[in-house]
């Protein structure tokens, strides 16, 4: 199973940004990196030096938001819903992605569940319990 450390994960979405600016061929999961990326202007400073991102690994910043984190995040529930993993994840996302009328804004709801989940599930001890994950999606698909 790949299991890449953060240093990794930056340098990877930093190659993608620097692949996206020089109009460059991508590997099937940079075009899908890269149309996140797209989605996030408010990120591609800190992806356009990847020297800086990945020194800023002993540096967080609690006050901002962790740009790689939250593109991982995107990246992640993409890839659930290609392979329908945990089961039914793909059918509740296109029912939140209905009801809010855009995949961005679904998906960022999907991230607060997604985060919960693994939250609980490390504060409990136990494996992630996908049908609670796949059931808070749902509950927010059909309330306002």
């Amino acid at each position: 199973m790949f299991n890449p450390s953060q240093a990794d994960v930056r340098r990877f979405f930093c190659g993608v940004y620097n692949k996206l600016r020089a109009q460059q061929p991508m590997e099937a999961i940079e075009t899908l990196a890269g149309q996140w990326i797209t989605e996030h202007p408010e990120f591609h400073a800190e992806l356009a030096d990847v020297d800086t991102a990945v020194a800023k690994l002993s540096q967080p910043d609690a006050a901002r938001e962790n740009p790689f984190l939250h593109l991982s995040m995107h990246l992640s529930i993409s890839e659930q819903c290609s392979i329908d993993q945990p089961p039914g994840i793909r059918q509740a996302v296109e029912l939140l992605t209905a009801r809010r009328g855009d995949l961005h804004t679904a998906h960022h709801e999907v991230m607060e569940c997604l985060g919960r989940m693994l939250w609980e599930s490390q504060r409990a001890g136990r494996p992630p319990d996908g049908q609670a994950y796949i059931d808070e999606v749902r509950r927010r698909a059909t309330r306002d």
